[in-house]
C-alpha cells in the first residue's frame, strides 16, 4: 500500500491517483490541508526522496504567493521552510507518494511509472 499525500481538489492529485489506481496500487490517502505530514514526517520524506527541499514547496500556489515564499526562502534555513511546510499544507507541493522506502513529489506519468510500477496480482 501506498500513502498518498494530496488535496482532494487538486487536478494534478486527481491524475495521480487515477494513474496509480489503474496500476493496481491500493492507496492510503491523506488529505495535505488537513492532515498535513509534520515538519519531522515531512523532513524524512525529503531525505528519502533525494530532492532538495524546495522540491516540496508548492510554487504555483495560491498561498506560496500570497505569503512571498519566493524571497523568504532565500532567507530562511531548511530546518525553518520544513517547520512552515509542516503548519500549512497548502504550501507543499502535491501529490507526495511513498511506500516507506521511496518518494516521489508532483506528478510525472514517466517517473511514476519508474517508481510505482505495475502490480500484478
Amino acid at each position: 500500500m501506498l500513502t498518498f499525500y494530496h488535496y482532494a481538489k487538486c487536478s494534478t492529485c486527481i491524475k495521480a491517483k487515477k494513474h496509480l489506481t489503474a496500476q493496481g496500487h491500493l492507496l492510503k490517502e491523506i488529505d495535505l490541508t488537513t492532515d498535513p505530514p509534520s515538519a519531522k514526517e515531512l523532513a524524512d520524506l525529503v531525505k528519502k526522496s533525494g530532492r532538495p527541499y524546495t522540491d516540496f514547496l508548492n510554487r504555483s500556489g495560491v498561498v506560496y504567493r500570497e505569503m512571498k515564499m519566493k524571497e523568504k526562502v532565500k532567507q530562511l534555513s531548511e530546518g525553518e521552510i520544513v517547520r512552515m511546510l509542516a503548519s500549512n499544507g497548502r504550501l507543499i507541493k502535491r501529490p507526495i507518494v511513498t511506500d516507506g522506502k521511496r518518494v516521489t513529489v508532483g506528478f510525472d506519468g514517466g517517473e511514476f511509472d519508474a517508481a510505482w510500477p505495475l502490480r500484478v496480482g
